[in-house]
């Protein structure tokens, strides 16, 4: 029953106060901000994180990420150039997961032990998720996380918007544009867990320096947050001259644990020039370096073969999007490893219209071993409307030549370019079949993101229905499919093309003389289970 108390009717309940929530956060960031850093922490930690799946993949920083098939270990020297330009103002640690074979749980023990400052990682399109659970790890440690790459680069915004714990992406060439970001940072106290990503939500000029805002602006090359906003600043330019780049920090890297088939002991990669001139409508160089070529000096290239020789590795991969580009460098360097009487084996790239006969040799004498072809079809046709920029009979005449100056010839073909069909598929097995090949790898066309074949395929609707292509290894399977060339019938066909080129005597003899060594033996029975699970798969 209702009394009829004289205040019940007038009393009234207080307004809602604002909420305020308190913020835990805030003071744990005091404390890691005002903690001394334990004797293990690094400035910045320069990553190629662990695979999702425990196995082998490839990660560049102008090349696309893929399983590796013949199982090799990837030199991540572009992340050793990236330390030699942070050294010695900045404690730097590469940590190669793959070499390693680290796992997850081990990284984030790792992260843990290091606690870096800056979290910098390599990133591509079919390790993305993966590759951003380091991302998540490290800013939930503190860290500024920073990202670059052949896939952020063209999908930049579409990388930031799902994964907000990533802070920065360096697009296109990253070495200038992560120094001057390090450098803005730095010079503006902006210490662990400062700045733009730990202020949003609040008041307008609250908790933030605003003049770290126009700094970040200014930086060429850079997209970052503001405000929870993504913000991509204009694109820098190339690197004019190479030789300002200081040599790659090698000693970084865990030179024993990098391997390439067929090869006896640890090796790595030189990096000679960048960008190549060719218009290959389906090159990844499109997005990384384009058409601007340049080259390092050949006495820098020497130099760096020598500190490598010093180190033990005997064997090096002269890496470019074009290694034969210059005929002036190449000679001039052939010239000088010559007169230093230096005892190395290297191996390089070229197309097939970018070498002569004198040129071959000279190489040979100077210790090149195998030359990688990008020959890519044996349908003059597919040539012409890929602008490979090449003639058919210009591969045999190359490969010939470099087989009598006793050069390995190691091929690459693509199958399933625009204008494919299955007889078109059958006349690149048997082209290949003719050629003096010792090694050759069929790989399905890949429409990488932004490249040239990438914006075809999207206006054709050849993307295959349902396929979650950006995060597809393209090298493995394929997100194509064509009128009358299904996906399907690509995929049988690459296999076909493996089976048919590797089970001839000529390649089996290649196979066996990679066991004259327990090294040797060792790859090249990982790369024959390989091969053969691949072609019964």
């Amino acid at each position: 029953m209702m009394t009829n108390s004289p205040n019940l009717g007038t009393r009234r309940l207080p307004p809602l106060p604002a909420a305020r929530f308190p913020d835990a956060g805030a003071a744990v960031q005091v404390i890691m901000r005002t903690s001394k850093q334990p004797a293990s922490a690094v400035d910045i930690l320069l990553v190629n994180p662990p695979a999702p799946d425990g196995g082998i993949w490839i990660r560049s920083q102008h090349r696309v990420g893929r399983r590796s098939r013949e199982n090799m270990i990837w030199p991540q020297v572009s992340l050793a150039q990236l330390a030699a330009l942070l050294v010695p103002d900045y404690t730097v640690e590469i940590v190669d997961c793959i070499a390693t074979r680290m796992g997850w749980p081990e990284f984030e023990k790792l992260l843990e032990q290091r606690r870096p400052k800056v979290y910098l990682t390599q990133v591509t399109a079919p390790t993305l998720r993966n590759d951003m659970h380091g991302v998540f790890v490290a800013k939930a440690l503190g860290a500024r996380t920073i990202a670059f790459g052949t896939h952020v680069t063209p999908w930049t915004l579409e990388t930031m918007r799902p994964f907000p714990a990533l802070d920065f992406v360096l697009r296109g060439e990253p070495e200038m544009t992560l120094r001057e970001l390090l450098d803005t940072l730095e010079g503006q106290g902006q210490g662990r867990g400062q700045g733009e990503g730990q202020d949003q939500g609040q008041g307008e000029g609250q908790g933030r320096d605003l003049a770290s805002t126009s700094a970040l602006t200014s930086i060429s090359g850079l997209a970052w947050r503001d405000r929870g906003e993504i913000v991509i600043n204009p694109d820098r330019p190339f690197i004019a001259n190479l030789d300002d780049l200081p040599m790659p920090l090698h000693h970084l890297l865990p030179l024993d644990k990098q391997r390439m088939p067929m090869i006896r002991g640890p090796f790595t990669f030189i990096v000679t020039s960048r960008g190549c001139p060719a218009g290959c409508k389906f090159c990844i160089k499109h997005v990384s370096y384009q058409t601007s070529v340049r080259i390092r000096s050949p006495q820098l290239i020497l130099e760096e073969m020598q500190a490598l020789s010093a180190l033990g590795v005997h064997t090096v991969h002269m890496y470019a999007d074009l290694f034969t580009v210059s005929r002036d460098q190449v000679v001039e360097l052939c010239r000088l490893i010559i007169e230093s009487g230096l005892k190395v084996r290297w191996m390089c790239n070229s197309r097939v219209d970018y070498v002569d006969e004198e040129m071959l040799k000279l190489m040979a004498q100077a210790g090149c071993w195998y030359i990688t072809w990008g020959i890519e079809s044996g349908n003059e046709y597919i040539l012409q409307r890929t602008h490979k920029g090449y003639r058919v009979e210009q591969a045999l005449q190359a490969l010939t030549w470099a087989r009598a100056a006793g050069i390995h010839n190691w091929g690459f073909f693509i199958i399933g370019l625009p204008g494919e069909t299955e007889e078109t598929i059958q006349e690149t097995i048997a082209y290949a079949k003719q050629l003096p090949l010792d090694i050759a790898l069929f790989h399905i066309a890949a429409p990488y993101p932004g490249t040239p074949f990438f914006y075809e395929v999207v206006r054709n609707g050849w993307f295959r229905p349902g396929t979650a292509w950006e995060e597809v290894d393209m090298d493995q399977s394929t997100v194509l499919d064509y009128p009358g060339l299904p996906a399907e019938r690509l995929e049988y066909w690459q296999k076909r093309a493996t089976r048919e080129w590797s089970l001839r005597p000529g390649p089996m003899l290649t196979f066996l003389k990679g066991l004259n060594s327990w090294e040797g033996f060792k790859s090249a029975v990982s790369v024959g289970l390989q091969m053969l699970q691949f072609i019964r798969s």
